[in-house]
């Protein structure tokens, strides 16, 4: 099982703006595999289903931010994961629009 996290902000300004491109593909994932985002639980939003043969839950931390780790900590506790099992979302203002950058390891600032 994975936890796809998408980051962003919960505010209606951030809407439609790249700092929520994380919650953005959180919701074209559930459109594209049919999954409910409903559930309300570890101060963000998830629901569950299937990708491509593999159980995952997409998550939509509704602490902003700074305090997603909050939301990311209580349901990797909660279902006794690992971080090897966590795929984050987010936008990163050093690379360019369009471009994506996929690491193992590390933050925005670790190599």
């Amino acid at each position: 099982m994975y936890v796809i996290v998408g980051l962003g902000n919960p505010e209606k300004d951030y809407q439609n703006t790249r700092h929520n491109m994380g919650f953005n593909t959180i919701n074209k994932l559930a459109k594209s595999y049919e999954i409910e985002i409903t559930r309300n639980k570890f101060k963000g939003l998830y629901g569950a289903g299937t990708i491509e043969g593999e159980k995952v839950i997409l998550l939509k931390p509704q602490t902003y931010m700074n305090l997603s780790g909050e939301s990311v900590k209580e349901i990797l506790q909660f279902y006794k994961l690992e971080l090897e099992q966590i795929i984050v979302i987010y936008d990163d203002i050093d690379i360019s629009p369009g471009s994506i950058k996929i690491k193992k390891a590390g933050g925005p600032r670790n190599p």
